[in-house]
């Protein structure tokens, strides 16, 4: 891998690292996200799975739906991953577990309908 954009959870038991690209990203709003994250929304960034890598430590896994597997620090409790069933071939990043969150703004924001109507 060339230039790494690198992450981990807070403790700093899980790290991960995945080549740098203009990958999409976005702020979700629905009703799951916000329930794992206790967070009115999470903010997401698309990596190909052949990009990524966990470079220190392995995550827990939650089956949080029939559609998608989340992977989160059984240490600390960040939520790290989620991969969707109809997207294998990529993980979805939160974007605040990125060692410099403030250079990857989400390009837009999905599930507003289920959005809080106090955002």
């Amino acid at each position: 891998m060339d230039e790494l954009i690198q992450g981990g959870c807070f403790c700093g038991k899980v790290r991960y690292a995945f080549e740098q690209n203009d990958y999409p990203s976005a702020n979700c709003h629905c009703s799951i996200c916000r329930r794992i994250s206790a967070a009115p929304f999470v903010s997401w960034m698309v990596v190909p799975m052949d990009r990524f890598a966990y470079t220190q430590g392995n995550p827990k896994v939650l089956h949080s739906t029939d559609n998608g597997t989340r992977y989160f620090c059984e240490a600390c409790g960040t939520p790290l991953a989620c991969i969707l069933a109809k997207y294998p071939e990529s993980i979805d990043i939160t974007i605040c577990s990125l060692d410099k969150p403030q250079d990857f703004a989400p390009n837009t924001d999905i599930y507003t309908d289920s959005k809080l109507a106090w955002l």
